[in-house]
C-alpha cells in the first residue's frame, strides 16, 4: 500500500519516520483510495474538507473522519454521497454529538456511522481506568497528580 500524508507542518523526514510519503494537499484528495482525517478542530481546520476537496476525490474513494465533525463540511459530504461521487464514508464524529435522530447522515447512502467511539480499545481503557485509580489514590494521600492549572 502506498500511504501518503499531508499536513501543513509535516516534513519529508517526519513522514519517512512514520513510514509514509509526504504529498501536497491536492494530491491526497486526487489520488488516495481512502482519505482519513486526523486533525484537531480549530479555526484553520474547520471545513478543511469541503466541496472542492470532495470533488477532487476519485469516484471510488472513501472518506473516513475520526477527528472532529466540523473538519468535514457535512452538507458537501451528504451531496457527494447522494450524487454517488464517493464510494462511501466512515464517520465516528459529527457536527452535533450525539448524532441527532433526524440527522440526514443516518439515511445517507454508503455510510458507516459509529457513536464517537473510535478510540475505544482494551488498551485505551486500561490506561484510562489505571490513570483514574492512580489519580484518586494520589488525591487521597494528599499528593495529587496530573493537576490542571490555568494558563
Amino acid at each position: 500500500m502506498d500511504v501518503v500524508a499531508w499536513s501543513q507542518h509535516l516534513t519529508d523526514e517526519r513522514a519517512a519516520e512514520a513510514g509514509v510519503r509526504r504529498v501536497d494537499r491536492d494530491e491526497v484528495f486526487a489520488t488516495a483510495d481512502v482519505v482519513t482525517v486526523h486533525l484537531v478542530l480549530s479555526d484553520r481546520t474547520r471545513g478543511l474538507v469541503g466541496r472542492d476537496e470532495l470533488a477532487r476525490m476519485q469516484p471510488g474513494a472513501i472518506l473516513v473522519n475520526t477527528s472532529r465533525g466540523p473538519v468535514v463540511d457535512e452538507a458537501a459530504l451528504l451531496e457527494a454521497l447522494a450524487e454517488g461521487r464517493l464510494a462511501g464514508a466512515g464517520l465516528d464524529v459529527y457536527d452535533r454529538e450525539p448524532l441527532p435522530p433526524d440527522s440526514p447522515l443516518r439515511t445517507a447512502p454508503r455510510t458507516v456511522l459509529t457513536p464517537h467511539l473510535g478510540y475505544v480499545t482494551r488498551d485505551t481503557y486500561r490506561v484510562f481506568y489505571g490513570d483514574a485509580v492512580e489519580d484518586v489514590a494520589a488525591w487521597l494521600r494528599g499528593e495529587p497528580v496530573r493537576v490542571l492549572t490555568p494558563a
